[in-house]
């Protein structure tokens, strides 16, 4: 006994250990987070879902790509929810949990998100993630055409010898995801400089395009293009375009333009630093097989602290961008590089230091993590075959509200008092134990939640607080279960001890696949289910585990140490374990499993009648013949187990 004396202690301490960790590392976090780390800092209070707090809602109105796969001029319910499956694995991708996304009337998308989402998420909505590959033609200052100035530019090629960014080099990328350093940034406009005459601009900007002075700018290219990387792409009017857009206005720089995968483009860089003019698409996004971000690794194996995305493309993609790769790499400068172009943006344009024939590339600039894993989400995602309108984003008001949380918080605990009202009048002072069990795991739970709201964005919704009220009666049927087993074998004749032992060897693997039946269904019912059921499935599951854990770390702990007290080693009439009250004469126990028969042992109903045997009725001898042989069975198989102690 003394050896093992300390090894229920240990399993408690270590529970408690693992509570008082769930809860530091909150308190911990408050002390070090800062305010702008994410909507969701540590809180001792988790975050509220759209149901019980409110947020912003998005109506969408989606409009068809006829350049994108399975576009045939009609949106069809298919396109709806196909978009509707992307967008709520985006949301779910960015780590917000309970979100509402809906389909309204015929073709308009609702999305919900709880709180306050931050502007990444917002733009996992809005945009398209209409991911394209273009050859880059000229790279340009990004302001506009200045009027004034003297000496005005006949040709946007002069402008892009002075203004391309040196250094970005786009590599194939090694085995280990290794990636190259990103380039230095292109000179920023002066942010004071007083923007021009609008029209003053169109009118130098056409002066300049106007290259064979007929009064008309030409969308078509003066000789017929050899490839896409050709210059002949650049005609009249795309210099025209490209004078007259300013690249250091925040309205250029919000993504979601329309373009023509076939002609060529001018857009600007997504941090308004840069402006080119962009061949035709070389390759789709579509072909992206996958992406992924992670912090660089040089070729030496070492990692850096700059993120990057790294793209794998499919089988099609990677004999494109093979083509691509050799034709740009024989090219000088700016013609060797490639526009990453998002949504009309680019978003990067490496150099080409060498061909990429294996389909593995990356894409690297001024990324943080944030912008780099949701960058990989929408990659991952693929290229929708709509592009989305916002018809309107407002703030909403919680839809069922605090109201209906308290009412749910008093539905469970009065379900809490009710259970340990029905455990303390059946299992009397075994009840603490049950109710002390619930209240680990009640704390247990709360825990967990307050950490996953902070580090995963979970948030808490009606339907999630309902599986945890469910949980209550799943948890304390483990606990039934148990101390029933042990009445068993105190009915058997085994000490209290013994019984303890011996109830949980038999009651814990009943107990373990009850739980994992439950956390089967929980599991199920979370992958195929959406919207608040998910929450629901959520948090049954969580409690399942935490219902292990604490049976294992703390109720049969808890028994081993209390079996050892006098008031539930004796078997105290209050205890719980009172050998009368399961069913052992009163008479024939004496305490620390001392037995002795019983000269009239309790009989069931009915027994002062004769009884029947093999159809036949037994004498008053016979029945107290078969009644002196049970009593003195029961007391020779307890005695022998004293004896085996």
């Amino acid at each position: 006994m003394a050896t093992t004396a300390p090894r229920p202690l240990r399993r408690i301490v270590f529970l408690f250990v693992i509570i008082a960790v769930l809860f530091g590392s909150v308190a911990i976090g408050q002390q070090v987070s800062d305010d702008s780390e994410g909507e969701l800092g540590p809180s001792f209070v988790p975050g509220l879902a759209l149901d019980l707090e409110g947020g912003v809602q998005l109506i969408l109105t989606p409009r068809l790509d006829p350049e994108a796969e399975g576009g045939d001029g009609e949106i069809t319910d298919e396109d709806i929810d196909q978009a509707i499956e992307i967008i709520r694995q985006r949301v779910d991708a960015s780590g917000v949990a309970e979100a509402e996304i809906t389909r309204q009337g015929s073709n308009n998308i609702v999305v919900g998100l709880p709180g306050n989402p931050d502007e990444a998420t917002l733009d996992l909505v809005r945009q398209s993630a209409q991911l394209r590959f273009r050859p880059v033609l000229a790279v340009t200052d990004p302001t506009p055409i200045d009027p004034n100035q003297e000496g005005l530019p006949t040709a946007p090629e002069s402008d892009a010898q002075a203004a391309a960014p040196e250094g970005e080099v786009a590599t194939q990328a090694p085995a280990d995801g290794a990636t190259e350093e990103p380039s230095a940034e292109a000179p920023a406009a002066d942010a004071n400089e007083p923007a021009a005459d609008r029209d003053a601009i169109e009118q130098a900007a056409f002066a300049v395009a106007d290259e064979n002075a007929d009064g008309q700018l030409s969308d078509t290219p003066a000789t017929q293009p050899a490839t896409n990387s050709d210059p002949s792409w650049i005609t009249e009017q795309l210099v025209y375009d490209m004078y007259t857009l300013d690249c250091t206005d925040p309205a250029n720089l919000v993504g979601g333009v329309e373009d023509d995968g076939a002609a060529p483009l001018v857009a600007c860089s997504q941090d308004g630093m840069a402006k080119y003019i962009l061949g035709p698409v070389d390759v789709e996004g579509t072909q992206v097989e996958s992406a992924t971000s992670g912090l660089e690794v040089t070729q030496a194996g070492t990692t850096t602290n700059n993120w990057v995305v790294n793209i794998e493309f499919n089988r099609e993609g990677t004999e494109l961008f093979a083509e691509v790769s050799e034709r740009l790499f024989a090219q000088q400068p700016p013609l060797n590089q490639f526009g990453i172009v998002l949504d009309g943006l680019v978003i990067s344009a490496p150099q080409m230091n060498s061909p990429i024939l294996d389909g593995n590339a990356q894409i690297s600039g001024n990324f943080t993590r944030e912008s780099a894993n949701t960058l990989a989400n929408q990659l991952n995602f693929g290229s929708l075959p709509l592009n989305f309108e916002v018809q309107s984003e407002e703030q909403i008001s919680a839809t069922l509200g605090s109201e209906h949380l308290r009412n749910g918080l008093i539905a469970g605990v009065a379900g809490l008092v009710l259970v340990a009202l029905y455990l303390l009048w059946q299992y009397r002072g075994l009840a603490l134990v049950a109710v002390g069990s619930l209240l680990i795991a009640a704390v247990a739970t709360y825990g967990a939640i307050i950490v996953l709201s902070w580090l995963q964005g979970y948030r808490l919704s009606l339907a999630g607080v309902a599986g945890l009220i469910v949980a209550v009666g799943i948890t304390a049927d483990s606990f039934i279960l148990y101390f029933e087993r042990i009445r068993d074998e105190i009915r058997e004749g085994r000490t209290l001890a013994g019984a303890v032992e011996h109830g949980w060897n038999r009651a814990k693997r009943t107990i373990v696949i009850s739980d994992l039946v439950t956390l089967l269904a929980a599991v199920i019912l979370y992958f195929l289910a959406v919207g608040g059921v998910r929450g629901f499935a959520f948090t049954l599951g969580l409690t399942t585990v935490i219902d292990l854990v604490v049976v294992f770390l703390f109720t049969h702990p808890t028994m081993q140490l209390l079996i050892r007290t006098r008031f539930f080693g004796e078997g105290h009439r209050f205890s719980g374990l009172d050998p009368e009250s399961v069913g052992v004469s009163r008479a024939s126990y004496r305490g620390r499993g001392r037995v002795e028969p019983a000269p009239r042992p309790r009989q069931t109903a009915g027994a002062d009648r004769p009884a029947k045997q093999n159809g036949e009725r037994l004498t008053i001898a016979q029945r107290r013949a078969a009644e002196r042989r049970a009593a003195q069975e029961s007391a020779t198989t307890t005695m022998t187990e004293e004896d085996g102690r």
